[in-house]
Formats: structure tokens, sequence, C-alpha cells
């Protein structure tokens, strides 16, 4: 018997098991998305998702996980519909907004700092993120750490913000986008 779900469907659920679902859901004490799959142990602290959803003629999808932990933040993205064995570009944007058909609502990247766009070995934005690996089915399922956005509230805080994938790979040198491309997917980043 095989299952269909929707990607809000999916997300619901993921918030569900993070313990994020609905305030009358009755849960408490979120769980992390950053162990096996999106659904691993429990992790004490602040936590934001974001669901991506295709910008028009696109067909990307996933979920974006942020949980802060020891003074990092710990990033898992699990995205599918990418170009197989193919590298995409990255970023958290300025503006939580996805509405338009192309993801440009969502304006430049996030840089609360005034940094040169950069990787991430380097001087960059707060919303240069590591670029995303599609394997041969075309899905990228990462994590990583960040060393200066946060989910608590303040200037270096994601949440409230986008994240972009992008068509191509960010070259990490042209200023101030890395010539990444059209935007296939965006998703408003919340807090849980």
């Amino acid at each position: 018997m095989t299952h269909s779900f929707t990607w809000p469907a999916l997300a619901f659920a993921a918030l569900a098991l993070a313990g994020c679902a609905a305030p009358d859901a009755g849960k408490s004490g979120p769980m992390s998305m950053m162990g096996a799959g999106m659904g691993g142990g429990m992790m004490k602290g602040r936590m934001a998702v974001a669901s991506l959803t295709p910008t028009q003629g696109n067909n990307v999808r996933g979920l974006v996980m942020f949980h802060e932990m020891d003074g990092h933040l710990m990033v898992h993205a699990r995205i599918s519909g990418l170009k197989p064995n193919a590298e995409h570009g990255f970023h958290v944007h300025e503006t939580g907004s996805c509405a338009s058909a192309d993801g440009t609502s969502a304006g430049g990247h996030f840089n609360p700092d005034g940094k040169p766009h950069g990787p991430p070995t380097a001087a960059h934005h707060a919303g240069d993120l590591p670029a995303l690996k599609a394997d041969a089915n075309g899905v990228a399922d990462q994590k990583f750490m960040l060393a200066g956005p946060t989910v608590t509230a303040g200037p270096a805080s994601v949440v409230g913000r986008a994240v972009v994938v992008h068509a191509l790979p960010d070259d990490y040198t042209t200023q101030p986008t890395g010539n990444s491309g059209a935007r296939i997917a965006c998703g408003v980043i919340a807090g849980h």
C-alpha cells in the first residue's frame, strides 16, 4: 500500500514531532530534527523551521530546521526536486516573504553585519549558507553548524526571514549574490 503525503502535511508532521504543531496540540519539549532523518532525539533550546515550496515552474520542496545549541545554530536541510548530482546556492534572505512567483519578494541575502558575500570559511553574509549538494535522485540531506545567526529575537535572528534555494552553484565571489541564478524554492522561517 502506498501513501501519498502533501508537503504541508509533512511540514505539520515535522512540527508535531518537534512539539511545535499548534498551540492546542498539548505538546511540550521540542525534539531535534538533527537526529536520524528529520525526527531524532530530545534536545532543549530554541528552534525554527521553514517549509520550502517551489517557485513558479519548479518542483523543489523540503524542510529546513534550525536549532540553537551551545552558542551555534545547527541547521538540517532535507530538500527534494533538485537537479541530480548538482550544487545549488542556498541562502537566508532578508525578507520573510515568498509571495512572488519567482521568490524575489524574499529580498537580498540576510546581512545584519554589512559583510561581503563569501564562503563559510571567510567573511560572509549571515545568510550565506553552505551549498546544497544533490544526490543522484535530486535530494539534498545536509546538516551543518553556523556561528553568528540565531533563532533568538534580535538583529542576528533568522526567524521571520526566508530560506531560498537557487538553480545554480554559488561562486562565493560575485557580489552581493554569488551568481547562483534563479530562486527555485522559498520558505519563511517560523520560530517554535
